[in-house]
């Protein structure tokens, strides 16, 4: 069993293992990704243009872990917090670690680290870091469905990822 480079960019790179071709952050050891619900009941989501699908997207606060020089040996749960932070505004008073598993295990070696946020307090508006231009919802859970109906209806792309965290939430006291 060999892997061979195909392709290396800034922040991918293209792999083949015998007849089987997927890409690693090769900068990077993972993601996190978290579903904060506020005191209020509320999901907190972000949107973003995602450029390979030509798209806004609805998504779960999230982050790449590891690939930043001042965040380079920073743990999981820590990364999830301030990405929390940095895209809604909302820094969570508990957290949980729910599980770890790969992103898209036909196309990436990527492992996702997924978190639960509550008791959270709003400390900025969000928006996160320089150049991500992130919108923040505040969602009410109970009427979740035809908001994220509408937004699809609207265009936008919905993560799949949103409906793992509600489920998520659903099992998980404040």
């Amino acid at each position: 069993m060999t892997i061979e480079t195909l392709h290396e960019g800034r922040f991918l790179r293209l792999l083949r293992n015998d007849t089987w071709e997927y890409v690693s952050r090769p900068h990077a050891r993972g993601a996190a990704f978290i579903a904060a619900r506020t005191d209020d009941g509320e999901l907190v989501l972000v949107e973003q243009y995602r450029v390979p699908l030509q798209s806004a997207c609805i998504e779960l606060p999230a982050g790449i872990v590891g690939d930043e020089a001042a965040f380079a040996d920073e743990d999981f749960e820590a990364a999830a917090l301030r990405e929390l932070e940095e895209e809604t505004g909302y820094r969570a008073g508990k957290i949980q670690h729910i599980l770890t598993g790969p992103t898209a295990p036909g196309m990436s070696s990527e492992l996702l680290h997924f978190y639960v946020a509550t008791r959270l307090e709003r400390i900025h508006d969000g928006g996160g870091v320089e150049g991500e231009n992130i919108t923040v919802h505040r969602v009410p859970i109970v009427s979740i469905q035809p908001w994220l109906a509408a937004q699809a209806a609207a265009g936008k792309r919905i993560d799949p990822r949103v409906y793992v965290g509600l489920w998520f939430l659903a099992q998980t006291p404040a």
